[in-house]
């Protein structure tokens, strides 16, 4: 449900990579509950991996917009 939430806001903005990303989100999210149910380990791997990036994408965007550690928005090269 957040998922497509998310979409509808990014379509409005015209985010065309935010949406492509939910989008293979959900099917990720499908093949990974289809698999679980019929036990493919094959789609469980695939979920799992794909779950890993997804987490590790969105602590790396949290931690940006926060400016946690040496991320920063603001480029802060001077050359004077």
């Amino acid at each position: 449900l957040a998922a497509l939430e998310r979409q509808i806001f990014d379509f409005l903005g015209f985010q065309w990579a935010p949406i492509l990303g939910n989008f293979l989100q959900i099917i990720v999210v499908i093949l990974g509950l289809f698999g679980t149910i019929q036990f493919r380990p094959r789609y469980i791997v695939v979920y799992t991996v794909w779950t890993a990036l997804w987490v590790t994408w969105n602590v790396f965007i949290i931690c940006f917009y926060l400016e946690v550690g040496g991320l920063s928005k603001v480029s802060h090269l001077s050359f004077f």
